[in-house]
């Protein structure tokens, strides 16, 4: 449990608890393999081991392309039923004679049968609706023997197949022939036993068709039965399903638990190492699906760090072009307004003399505190006083000129700059003040 709960997180641990609980399955590898076959939807894979306790296919089944059985008789374990009343002819010596006469008449009828298949078409062959054979095989059990069953698989061989393989469990698959003394006798006296029946319902897939049905006679031709009642078991061995016992005959319900647990025991090893193989499989793309989702989780973060890096990368550099273009647009601003002043220090109109009559001598009171002095014709403008004041050093770049009495502001754009000084009111000497209007 220690080494299974390594791999799984706490919520896909809780679920195969659940699983376990409602299930009653004690393995938990088994319940972990089960729930990853459902994608860990815990209400599918409950649903679905209940639909397999009472015989219906899994979500699994299919008719299409089943497993096929691989059938080596060497490995098989093939157990006989005596001849009926042996000891009242020949004892032993009487029964060998009797199997080896059997076991040609099985050889023979074999070989006549695959011979007569060219010439002439069997109509049971054909196989319509399989599902309908086993469940009117079911249906005639139930009506005819009125007894206690193992669970019936509600599906065809093929569907039962696929299950089997899915679920890593064995397959028991048992052929009827109907008014046959044997198969009775079997039906109702060893397929009707509590013991029986407990065991396999706990420990196999039990399917069961008449021989004599369009589906039973086609898996009879694949499993080549010969003696009736036919019990078969089948389970996955080196990686496909595999006939690994046959029990031919009527059997009593003990012999016939002893033969199951003896095919059991010596091939359960096969199933194990397919679970074994199956979950480490599993632990393995589970891993491996950690491991890529780490790894995307770390790419994620890479380029989100990548993302980030260039963001802020951007931003400076951003912020750098836009700094370089507001010192240009400061530097060419600077390069205008000298190109300006310089043009506009050709057209300032001469100072007048200090014994002309017509000048105002005006003192102008710098943004810096500095205080400068300029003589000017009563015909000058308030352009030309605002071209002097912009051209000189001391003046900011952009001012306005006010006065205190009367306190006001003398406009120079426009036409208001083409008054000349007498018009507005600038007599002999004037204070004017000079503001920054970028301060």
């Amino acid at each position: 449990m220690d080494n299974l709960a390594m791999s799984l997180t706490p919520e896909q641990n809780d679920k195969i608890l659940q699983f376990q609980d409602l299930t009653g399955i004690d393995n938990m590898t088994i319940c972990k393999d089960v729930l990853q076959r459902h994608s860990w939807d815990l209400e599918v894979a409950v649903q679905d081991q209940l639909n397999i306790r009472e015989g219906r296919p899994t979500v699994f089944a299919t008719e299409s392309a089943p497993p096929p059985v691989f059938s080596d008789p060497a490995n098989q374990q093939v157990f006989l039923a005596p001849p009926t009343g042996y000891n009242r002819w020949g004892g032993t010596l009487g029964y060998l004679v009797s199997m080896v006469f059997q076991l040609c008449f099985s050889t023979l009828s074999s070989v006549l049968r695959f011979t007569f298949r060219f010439l002439w078409r069997d109509p049971q062959r054909q196989v319509t609706d399989p599902i309908g054979d086993v469940l009117r095989f079911i249906r005639y059990f139930e009506e005819t023997f009125k007894c206690s069953h193992p669970v019936f698989y509600q599906g065809s061989y093929s569907q039962v197949l696929n299950d089997a393989k899915q679920e890593l469990r064995f397959l028991l698959v048992y052929l009827h022939v109907e008014n046959n003394e044997q198969c009775v006798k079997f039906c109702s006296r060893t397929l009707s036993s509590p013991n029986v029946i407990n065991y396999i319902n706990s420990s196999m897939l039990f399917w069961a068709c008449s021989a004599n049905s369009g589906e039973g006679y086609r898996v009879n031709q694949t499993i080549q039965e010969t003696t009736f009642p036919s019990i078969d078991v089948i389970a996955l061995k080196e990686g496909r399903m595999t006939l690994v016992g046959r029990c031919c005959g009527f059997v009593e319900p003990e012999e016939l638990l002893n033969r199951l647990q003896t095919i059991v025991n010596a091939n359960e090893a096969s199933l194990i190492a397919a679970r074994a193989d199956r979950v480490e499989r599993s632990f393995n793309q589970t891993l491996r699906r950690q491991q890529d989702e780490a790894y995307e989780e770390s790419l994620r973060a890479d380029q989100e760090k990548e993302r980030r890096r260039c963001q802020e990368q951007e931003k400076l550099q951003s912020e750098l072009r836009r700094k370089q273009q507001l010192e240009e647009a400061e530097r060419q601003r600077k390069e205008d307004l000298k190109r300006k002043k310089l043009e506009l220090l050709n057209i300032i109109p001469p100072e007048p003399s200090m014994n002309d009559p017509e000048t105002v001598l005006v003192l102008f009171k710098m943004p810096n505190g500095q205080r400068l002095e300029r003589r000017f014709k009563h015909s000058d403008t308030l352009k030309d006083v605002f071209n002097y004041l912009f051209c000189h050093p001391a003046s900011p770049d952009s001012f306005e000129i006010a006065m205190n009495f009367p306190k006001r502001i003398l406009k120079c754009e426009g036409d208001h700059g083409f008054q000349t000084l007498s018009e507005v009111g600038l007599k002999k000497k004037e204070v004017l003040f000079i503001y920054d209007l970028e301060a």
